[in-house]
């Protein structure tokens, strides 16, 4: 689950790490009244509005802007909310900005400079252990970093069995160039971040930048969490932070009726029981030819009723010029997912108007084949994996 930068900065506040601080505002005027509220509580001058989008690169497209006064808190803000912020990560549209979050102004003068970096928390899954990632060149996408300065990359791996050591944390602070007050306050900041990561159960913390101020503190300017769905029964007050206007409303469709689905860009639909067979279904499509134009895996109740709704939820994509239905029959027998094609068909009437494929292996196979060609349905059946890769390819040449 995919969280709201303020949403981000409110869970690493509450495990100690130092945040910019900002309030959220869902139209112009309410922004200019958190803009005057954080003056009032924090002194700032001036204020940055920045978009609330599930995506980053958000100042390249125009979504995060320095106001110098109230009327320009209440220009930008009504400018940002409501356009469609198109950034590196967002579709061709571009995603439709629904709320700002109103930050204070941390780059204010002193006895040094500024200072940005990178760092993130994540999981190595080569190793199978947390990994801290970071570098100087805060600010910037690490991807850039990675590919032009990859020495300026460090990462700390941390042992599951003693967590995050405080030499750990120091050596961090040092391969960062800091040293004095802000080497201290950084290795603090690391020992919270890590601690927040863990104890949220979190599957990615991304800081970027990391702020070192003029005056030596260190702070989150910026956050990008993602929560691990998995975990979300541990934190319930996690679960109100999901906004479902940021996610693909198909996705979220299939998920309220129980499916596994990921909606992707190719021409042939999914639909799959396990996801290691999902996995390697999409790669027989691209090998007919074709491209995937989903994973959607129906677990191993695949019934009537789920199929049909399998079938709903594919179809919604205008894309999808033919389905490819591959089951084995393990948990589920072969000749109760055929019955359920059948009349998952029969219910949606014309509603399906591209070819069907099935391939389905394992237990009653040979009934669930007869049922399917005996059906007088306009829907093929395959046994052999290849077999289904050719008529794939030959229903969409």
């Amino acid at each position: 689950m995919n969280l709201h930068e303020y949403q981000g900065k409110e869970i690493l506040n509450s495990f100690g790490v130092r945040i910019q601080r900002g309030i959220v505002a869902q139209n112009a005027k309410e922004a200019v009244a958190a803009a005057k509220q954080l003056t009032a509580e924090t002194g700032t001058g001036w204020h940055v509005i920045k978009a609330q989008v599930h995506a980053g690169g958000r100042g390249k497209g125009g979504g995060v802007k320095l106001a110098k006064n109230l009327q320009e808190v209440e220009e930008i803000a009504g400018q940002i909310i409501g356009m469609n912020l198109i950034t590196p990560q967002t579709s061709a549209e571009g995603k439709k900005v629904h709320q700002v979050l109103v930050a204070e102004d941390v780059y204010y003068p002193g006895d040094s400079e500024p200072d940005e970096f990178y760092m993130s928390v994540l999981l190595n899954r080569t190793t199978g252990r947390n990994m801290i990632m970071y570098s100087t060149e805060g600010g910037m996408d690490i991807e850039t970093v990675a590919e032009e300065t990859p020495h300026l990359i460090f990462t700390e791996e941390i042992d599951p069995a003693v967590g995050l050591l405080p030499f750990q944390a120091r050596r961090v602070a040092f391969n960062l160039g800091l040293s004095g007050t802000a080497f201290k306050e950084m290795t603090k900041f690391v020992m919270a971040l890590y601690t927040a990561y863990v104890k949220s159960d979190s599957s990615l913390f991304e800081i970027n930048p990391v702020l070192k101020t003029s005056d030596d503190k260190i702070m989150a300017v910026d956050a990008k969490v993602t929560i691990d769905d998995n975990a979300l029964y541990r934190h319930k007050n996690y679960v109100d932070m999901r906004d479902i206007r940021e996610e693909n409303p198909i996705e979220v469709e299939a998920n309220e009726v129980g499916l596994n689905y990921v909606d992707l860009d190719g021409n042939v639909g999914c639909m799959v029981n396990g996801a290691g067979l999902a996995m390697a279904t999409m790669d027989l499509i691209k090998q007919a030819g074709g491209e995937p134009a989903n994973f959607l895996d129906v677990g191993g109740t695949a019934d009537a009723k789920r199929v049909e709704g399998a079938f709903r939820i594919i179809l919604k994509d205008p894309n999808v010029k033919a389905i490819l239905i591959n089951i084995f029959g393990g948990i589920v027998r072969c000749d109760r997912v055929a019955q359920g094609v059948v009349d998952a068909y029969k219910n949606m009437g014309d509603a399906i108007n591209v070819p069907i494929i099935v391939r389905l292996q394992g237990t009653n196979a040979d009934i669930a084949k007869e049922l399917i060609d005996n059906s007088g349905l306009d829907v093929q059946s395959a046994v052999q994996f290849q077999e289904a890769a050719d008529k794939v390819q030959a229903v969409l040449a």
